[in-house]
């Protein structure tokens, strides 16, 4: 693979800049810039996207600006400079830094992708997404098929809704799910057209893709459901149990219930969510699987929406039994008895205002950063990691 000297050791000793590094800086910036570390990309830094760990960029900067004016040849620093440029969010002057190495006479093959590559970063991050997309083309006719280049190559097709070219670009760099991710995306994409063989064709693709697609599951639900088709509806359900990973099922009924609540219409305010008969056919589908908390708690809420109060609970009383700080079956427990109480009309509106606001508490995080989202993901926005999901079962997570 290609390889380029790394700037996350600069990075790191950006605190120690923005100080003052003292008559030994240059010395040390440079045995750092020559530093090598194999990683699964030759381009893109651990810090990309990440604002730099010291907390005085400005004197950072300025500190970077007075090393490279005494050594002009320093193209490591130059770049280390353009990153806090762009973190700072002045596009132009990294863009011009970007520009001014490029053109530099004998200018080694290795340095220049790399520059070619931040360059297209910069036109990115600045909303030039034509010119992103023809230098980061440039960068990959030099280096090859970088991870990096082709991420953002595919990051770039995708904002421009071709899909199928974002899937081809994952293909390359061998992530299925992601490849099937943008089937899927097609998929749709033809169904709001009412290119509905074309949109099948992408969705089976998706699935042949990578089976455990728990996207591909969950949009053949919500087509069965949408057709009323409950048998099917039913059927895509148990077979997307035994295909997605143990830790994603849950994902299956709650895209399901939040694309029904999405789709509510006015009329429907005060009607139960779900169909009778699709919400009886998931419940047996969900009865039959071995004990998951989660399936526990989703079956719960789909018989609370039957208005099957008594049979809820016992679903509910499973689930403190499987974990007892597991605050969603908690809640719903307080509400359902809340609910034969006798209670004076100023407690029950405070009572039905907790409860309302404690359904909005953000249920889902990120494994790998801890990010927390009120709603589903299938890519981490801040860590970018794919079906790093999870369901957060504790307070104190």
């Amino acid at each position: 693979m290609y390889k380029l000297p790394l700037l996350n050791k600069l990075m790191n000793n950006m605190n120690s800049l923005a100080k003052g590094a003292g008559r030994n800086t240059f010395r040390q910036l440079k045995r750092i810039a020559n530093s090598r570390k194999e990683r699964d990309s030759s381009l893109k830094t651990p810090l990309e996207g990440y604002p730099p760990p010291s907390q005085d960029t400005a004197a950072a900067i300025a500190e970077l600006s007075r090393v490279v004016k005494d050594n002009p040849e320093a193209i490591e620093i130059y770049l280390a400079l353009g990153n806090l440029y762009r973190a700072q969010g002045d596009i132009e002057r990294a863009i011009k830094i970007r520009n001014n190495l490029i053109v530099r006479p004998h200018l080694q093959t290795r340095y220049k992708g790399r520059i070619l590559y931040e360059l297209g970063m910069d036109y990115k991050r600045g909303g030039f997404l034509d010119r992103a997309q023809e230098t980061f083309q440039e960068a990959r006719q030099i280096v090859g098929d970088d991870p990096a280049i082709i991420e953002e190559m595919a990051s770039l097709a995708a904002s421009d809704q071709d899909f199928e070219k974002a899937a081809r670009y994952y293909k390359i760099l061998s992530k299925p799910v992601a490849e099937a991710h943008y089937y899927v995306q097609l998929s749709k994409l033809l169904l709001s057209k009412e290119e509905t063989e074309d949109s099948e064709f992408w969705l089976k693709k998706a699935l042949s893709t990578y089976p455990a697609s728990i996207e591909a599951w969950l949009e053949k639900m919500i087509r069965s459901y949408n057709l009323e088709k409950w048998d099917q509806l039913a059927n895509n359900f148990k077979k997307g149990l035994t295909k997605v990973e143990s830790n994603l099922r849950f994902i299956l009924l709650e895209g399901l219930i939040d694309h029904l609540i999405q789709n509510k219409g006015k009329e429907e305010l005060f009607s139960p969510v779900i169909n009778k008969i699709a919400a009886d056919k998931l419940i047996k589908t969900v009865h039959k699987q071995p004990p998951d908390i989660l399936l526990y708690y989703y079956g719960a809420w789909l018989l609370i929406q039957l208005r099957e109060t008594e049979n809820a609970n016992k679903w509910l009383y499973k689930c403190r039994e499987l974990s007892p700080d597991f605050w969603p079956a908690r809640l719903e427990s307080l509400a359902l008895c809340s609910e034969n109480q006798p209670l004076d009309t100023e407690f029950k509106e405070h009572l039905d205002y907790f409860f309302q606001r404690a359904r909005q508490v953000k249920k889902f995080i990120c494994s790998r950063c801890g990010l927390k989202r009120e709603k589903i993901f299938f890519v981490c926005p801040r860590c970018r990691s794919w079906y790093s999901i999870s369901f957060l079962k504790s307070l104190t997570q």
